[in-house]
């Protein structure tokens, strides 16, 4: 049986191959943040060389790419890139995601908006069939945060400032902001949820990937690495 950070590692390796045998060379890639995909950067950094760039989703994960040699482009330079590899926190069966358990929901939107492509990389404990057990992270304007959270408590939501690990300061995202963690939510519509919280005012962005949810999924499990394709 393996461990989770073995199956991590397993996907990651699966999806270091998936990008370089569809991606031609001199390309630009989207990669993303988090545990899995700092293991997708260690695994394709031997072959840096492959692309003529990447975008990043997160102050860490430009950091691991440059300290790995890649030249990490500004998003504002491109205006789509042919893949993004990212993980999830969660994924249900038509390829909606909820995301934003490290604090990068926003900039991963934003690169995966210009994707032509999303690869989901993932272990098996993401798979469910209904979105929501994971609590669902809302990044908000700090001045917001009081009133966003009236109107997501009046639609049933637990709802919990983010903190940073091991501290009483309030976790602050790159784009110097905060995170409302919102528990006790069945999300059977995700892209109806999706566009109801983006009008609400104060809120920058939330963890659902339903608008644009992943095309691939690579999904490591007790048997190896599955790969589903969404239509």
């Amino acid at each position: 049986m393996y461990t989770q950070d073995q199956l991590k590692e397993m996907v990651a390796q699966a999806a270091k191959d998936e990008v370089l045998k569809t991606m031609a060379p001199g390309g630009i890639l989207g990669v993303g943040t988090g545990s899995t995909a700092n293991l997708f950067i260690d695994a394709l950094a031997p072959h840096r060389d492959h692309f003529v760039g990447v975008i990043s989703s997160s102050q860490a994960s430009t950091e691991r790419l440059q300290k790995h040699g890649f030249h990490v482009l500004d998003s504002n330079s491109v205006a789509s890139v042919p893949m993004y590899v990212d993980g999830a926190d969660e994924i249900d069966p038509q390829g909606h995601m909820l995301k934003g358990g490290g604090g990068a929901l926003t900039r991963e939107k934003i690169v995966a908006q210009l994707a032509e492509s999303f690869i989901c990389i993932c272990d098996a404990s993401k798979e469910v069939q209904v979105l929501g057990q994971f609590p669902l992270p809302i990044e908000v304007i700090p001045m917001a945060q009081a009133q966003v959270t009236r109107v997501l408590e009046q639609m049933g939501g637990v709802v919990t400032l983010r903190m940073k690990k091991g501290s009483e300061e309030v976790f602050v995202t790159d784009n110097q902001a905060w995170i409302l963690d919102v528990a006790g939510l069945r999300i059977a519509d995700p892209v109806a949820l999706e566009t109801s919280l983006n009008q609400i005012p104060g809120v920058i962005c939330n963890g659902l990937f339903a608008r644009r949810r992943a095309n691939v999924l690579l999904i490591g499990q007790s048997d190896g690495v599955r790969r589903e394709v969404y239509a």
